[in-house]
C-alpha cells in the first residue's frame, strides 16, 4: 500500500514494470485495490461461513459487508496505517467505519495471514490464469511460423561453429520444445496450489475452537466452506502462522525457467539478426540508432533477455526467505514477499507479451542463408563426394587426399584472402573427379543435408494440438483451445479477468 503523502506523477518513482511493460490486466491483478477488496471478499466468506455454522452474526451484518466491498476509503486506510503501524487491522478499521453494524464480526477469529496469505494465493492462482494462455498463444504462433519454414535449409551451429544443416521450422520447434515444458510446468503449479485456509495465529486453529465451543468438526467445516468459496479444492491441513513459503519457491522457480526460455530464444534471433538471417519485425518509423540511422536493432529480443535475467534472478528471493522463516513464522519475510511475488509475474507478463509480437513478425531472408550455406557446404560435402568416387571405381584414400589438399586451398582462400569458397570449382577443374562431375550439384543439394528435420516439425505440429489442450482443457472457453491459441484468446483473456473482478465483487 501506497504510504500517505506520496508524490505521484513525475515527481515520484514507480516501477518500470507496471508504468512501461506489463498488461494492464496484470497490475490490476497486483493492485492495491484488486488486494483489498479480495481482503473484504474473505471477510465477508468468513462471516457467512461462521453464520451458516451457528455464530450469532445476522443478515444485516452480511448484507452491509456485501453492499461495502468495493467501498475503500484509501486514505484513511493510510492514516489508520500510520496510527496503529499495522496494515490488517488499518483496513479492519476502514471497513467497520462503513460496516458500523458489522464491525464487530469483522475478521472474527481470525490472524493477519488470514486476509494476506489467502489474497497472495487467490492472486498467484490467477495471475497464472493471465500467463497460460498468453503461453499458449506464443507456441501457437511459433508453430505456425516453424511450419511455414519447414524445409527451408539453414546452417545449423554448435558452439557458433558451423555444424551440419538443419531447418528454420526445425530451429524454432527447439524454442516451441521449450516453451511447451513451461506451459505444463506453469500449469503444474497453478493446479498444485492450495488455500492457506482458516487456521489461526499459528496454524493450530486454536481461536474457532474456542467459538465453537470445542466442536471440532464445524472447525473442520469452516476451512473446508471458506476453501470453497475462493474456489480452491484443497486447503493446506498443516500451516504455521503462514501457508510454507517453499509454494513460493515453486511459484517463482516456474516463473525463472520460463524466463530462461525466454532468453535463450531471444538470444538465437539477436544472433541471427547479427547474421542477417533473420530479424524481429522493424516499424517503418521505427529508429535503430539516435546516431547511425541505417541501425536496425533488435531491440524487443534484447528487452525480453533483459527482463528475463530479472525474472530468473528473483528466484533467490523465496529461496532465502523459505530458509529462515523461524518456527511458526517471522515477519522478515513480508517486505521481500511483497516486491518479488508482484515483480516475477509482472515480468513475465511482459516477456510473454513481447515474445508474442516478436514470433508474430518473424522475418526470414532466404538470399542470406543459401549464400552462407554455400560458403560451408562444399566442406560438408566432400564426405559424400568421397563416396561417390569410390562408387564410380575411384580409391578411398586416393580421393581423400585429394579432397584434403583441395579442401585447405579453398579455405586459405577464405580465410586469408576474404573469398568465396571455391573448393567446388577446384573439384570441377580437377579430371581426377570428372566420372562424378556429372552429379556434384545433386551431391551439393542442401536438402539432403537435412535430414529429417521437416518431418520432424510435422511431427511436432501434430503433438502440439494435444500438449496445449492437454495444459489448458480446465477452462476450455467459447472456442477450441487450439483455435483460441491461433486467435489470440480475446474472449477468454476478456473472460478470465471479468470473473475474477465478479468474484472480488468489482
Amino acid at each position: 500500500m501506497a504510504a500517505a503523502g506520496d508524490l505521484g506523477g513525475p515527481e515520484s518513482y514507480r516501477s518500470p514494470l507496471a508504468s512501461r511493460y506489463a498488461s494492464p490486466e496484470m497490475c490490476f491483478l497486483f493492485s492495491d485495490r484488486y488486494k483489498f477488496q479480495t481482503w473484504r471478499q474473505l471477510w465477508l466468506w468468513l462471516a457467512e461461513a461462521e453464520q451458516t455454522l451457528g455464530l450469532p452474526i445476522t443478515d444485516e451484518q452480511i448484507q452491509e459487508m456485501k453492499s461495502n466491498l468495493t467501498n475503500i476509503d484509501f486514505q484513511m486506510a493510510a492514516e489508520e496505517e500510520k496510527r496503529l503501524r499495522h496494515d490488517v487491522m488499518a483496513h479492519v478499521h476502514t471497513f467497520g467505519r462503513c460496516c458500523p453494524k458489522a464491525a464487530g464480526i469483522v475478521h472474527l477469529g481470525a490472524t493477519s495471514c488470514y486476509v494476506g496469505d489467502n489474497t497472495d494465493l487467490i492472486i498467484l492462482r490467477n495471475a497464472f490464469d493471465l500467463l497460460l494462455p498468453k503461453l499458449a498463444r506464443v507456441i501457437s504462433r511459433l508453430a505456425d511460423f516453424a511450419k511455414e519454414r519447414a524445409d527451408l535449409p539453414t546452417l545449423g551451429f554448435t558452439h557458433f561453429q558451423p555444424a551440419q544443416l538443419t531447418t528454420v521450422g526445425k530451429r524454432c520447434c527447439l524454442w516451441i520444445q521449450d516453451l511447451c515444458v513451461d506451459l505444463q510446468n506453469l500449469k503444474r503449479v497453478r493446479d498444485e496450489l492450495r488455500f492457506r485456509g482458516v487456521k489461526g495465529t499459528t496454524g493450530t486453529q486454536a481461536s474457532f475452537l474456542q467459538l465453537f465451543e470445542g466442536d471440532h468438526q464445524k472447525v473442520e467445516q469452516l476451512d473446508k466452506m471458506v476453501t470453497e468459496k475462493a474456489g480452491f479444492k484443497r486447503a493446506f491441513i498443516i500451516t504455521g502462522q503462514t501457508y510454507t513459503r517453499k509454494v513460493d519457491i515453486e511459484v517463482l522457480s516456474v516463473l525463472a525457467s520460463l524466463g530462461a526460455s525466454i532468453h535463450k530464444i531471444c538470444t538465437d534471433i539477436r544472433l541471427l539478426a547479427n547474421l542477417k538471417e533473420m530479424e524481429e519485425p522493424f516499424e517503418k518509423q521505427q529508429i535503430g540508432s539516435s546516431a547511425m540511422p541505417y541501425k536496425r536493432n533488435p531491440m524487443r529480443s534484447e528487452r525480453c533477455c533483459s527482463l528475463a535475467r530479472h525474472l530468473m534472478a528473483l528466484v533467490m528471493d523465496p529461496l532465502q526467505t523459505a530458509s529462515v522463516q523461524w518456527f511458526e513464522r517471522t515477519l522478515d519475510d513480508s517486505a521481500n514477499r511483497r516486491i518479488c511475488l508482484a515483480e516475477a509475474f509482472l515480468t513475465a507478463d511482459t516477456v510473454l507479451n513481447t515474445l508474442q509480437n516478436i514470433s508474430e513478425g518473424l522475418v526470414v531472408y532466404p538470399k542470406v542463408i543459401e549464400r552462407r550455406i554455400r560458403q560451408e557446404l562444399p566442406f560438408m560435402a566432400t564426405e559424400n563426394i568421397i563416396m561417390a568416387m569410390v562408387k564410380a571405381g575411384g580409391s578411398r584414400q586416393d580421393c581423400h587426399e585429394k579432397i584434403r589438399v583441395l579442401s585447405q586451398q579453398a579455405a586459405a582462400v577464405v580465410k586469408q584472402e576474404g573469398g568465396d569458397n571455391d573448393l567446388i570449382e577446384r573439384i570441377r577443374a580437377d579430371a581426377y573427379f570428372s566420372p562424378i562431375h556429372s552429379q556434384l550439384e545433386h551431391l551439393l543439394d542442401p536438402s539432403s543435408f537435412t535430414g529429417r528435420a521437416p518431418q520432424q516439425v510435422t511431427v511436432q505440429q501434430d503433438t502440439l494440438r494435444r500438449t496445449v489442450s492437454a495444459v489448458l482443457t480446465a477452462e476450455p472457453g467459447p472456442l477450441g483451445l487450439w483455435e483460441e491459441c491461433e486467435r489470440g484468446y480475446p474472449e477468454r483473456l476478456e473472460s478470465v479477468v471479468e470473473v475474477d473482478c465478479g468474484t472480488m465483487g468489482l
